[in-house]
């Protein structure tokens, strides 16, 4: 147990709380047992780490941070770690990478729901991966947890973390409504076209701030980690259809926004249609794909999606920089901005995407007209290099701001 309080402090001395997220103060920190869940390299742990550096002081054992990927948990399982750390006056322990729990199984979220029940005194923080979200139910932690997702960097929250500038987050319909106040806000402290461009390359995850360098690099990484890695232990994908999901992914990026023919993928990479839209639903649970369909209500397990993204545009950059269209460059950002709080579905007969089931946006440059929306009611242009709204055709980069 003290070899872990002193990893604990360790990590907790190396992470640096100059900037934090809002998600910080949307977190109901003393709920009995917090889930944290998002896609490999949003923060999830750096958010944590930091939460308990400003609210314990260093040497103080009352909280311990674990990383479930370590060898400390070959032997120890969590509900004896759990025990130990309860007599020794323990309050707060979280445990990270839960999904890596003696290799991916189960046991976790069973450990979990009997620390719960068995110290309703001590709170518990696990964090992991996004895949996960929809088995905690496995141990009937659903009812228990109180669930937060994490995404990267919104525009908006880029704008802060790389250049300094604060800006009130804003809802759609006061993005809709009032499109004049928000550019004026903006415009007033900076060039928002110009900043953009730079989030769209970079700018959406937040280790960006070790350096540019490696960006695209750690980009790539993490998506091969997600398809080599939690896809086989989280989703028992088979390993030896590991290479064809890579293959898979090229396919994407490369002709993306994807409309899909799983028969033709299917004979492409010779795996079965059915494995096919199976595969692509691992990969939108492991936001790594956006998946979008032209009616949401009627998703079946066996339901291929109409279209098909990657999660945000930096993926795109990283992945296949010779092949970045625009035009999917900007409805990839559109729908990675709007998901995040509101249901997107595939516009089919008029506009680009249906949003909440009210509002039709068409994505575009500046010369994008009101031809493919005319007549069409709550309809809205976005608009990539656009540099103040008008009437219904706005700046792109406004749905940006939405979280």
């Amino acid at each position: 147990m003290d070899s872990l309080f002193r990893k604990s402090e360790r990590l907790l001395t190396n992470v640096s709380t100059k900037i934090v997220r809002e998600k910080m103060n949307e977190i109901h920190w003393n709920a009995q047992l917090i889930s944290i869940m998002g896609a490999k390299g949003v923060g999830k742990s750096t958010l944590i780490k930091q939460y308990l550096k400003q609210n314990y002081k260093m040497g103080d054992r009352r909280a311990l941070y674990c990383s479930a990927d370590t060898v400390d948990f070959s032997t120890r399982t969590l509900v004896d770690l759990a025990e130990e750390f309860v007599i020794r006056g323990g309050e707060l322990l979280v445990i990270d990478e839960i999904h890596k729990y003696k290799s991916g199984t189960s046991d976790w979220s069973r450990e979990i729901k009997e620390i719960y029940e068995l110290y309703p005194a001590l709170k518990l923080i696990v964090s992991g991966s996004s895949l996960l979200q929809l088995r905690e139910g496995d141990a009937d932690l659903s009812r228990r947890a109180v669930k937060y997702t994490m995404a990267g960097l919104s525009f908006r929250e880029a704008l802060r973390f790389y250049h300094g500038l604060e800006f009130e987050k804003w809802t759609l319909e006061d993005i809709l409504a009032h499109p004049y106040d928000l550019w004026h806000m903006v415009t007033s402290k900076c060039k928002p076209v110009v900043l953009f461009k730079e989030y769209i390359e970079k700018g959406y995850y937040p280790f960006l701030l070790e350096g540019e360098g490696e960006y695209y690099t750690k980009i790539e990484q993490v998506v091969n980690y997600i398809i080599e890695n939690e896809l086989p232990r989280i989703c028992k994908v088979d390993v030896s259809n590991v290479r064809k999901l890579q293959a898979l992914i090229v396919l994407i990026c490369s002709e993306v926004p994807f409309e899909l023919n799983a028969n033709r993928i299917a004979a492409a990479l010779e795996i079965g249609r059915d494995t096919v839209v199976e595969y692509l639903k691992y990969l939108g649970d492991a936001k790594v794909l956006n998946l979008l369909y032209s009616d949401k209500k009627k998703i079946g397990k066996l339901t291929k999606p109409d279209k098909v993204y990657m999660e945000n545009p930096n993926i795109l950059y990283a992945l296949a920089p010779a092949k970045v269209e625009i035009g999917t460059l900007r409805e990839t950002f559109a729908i990675n901005s709007l998901s995040e709080s509101h249901n997107v579905e595939y516009g089919k007969a008029q506009g680009d995407f249906k949003v909440d089931g009210k509002y039709t946006f068409e994505i575009g440059g500046r010369s994008k007209d009101y031809s493919q929306i005319a007549g069409v009611k709550d309809s809205y242009i976005f608009a990539d290099d656009w540099d103040m709204p008008d009437g219904a055709k706005l700046p792109l980069w406004m749905l940006g701001f939405l979280y």
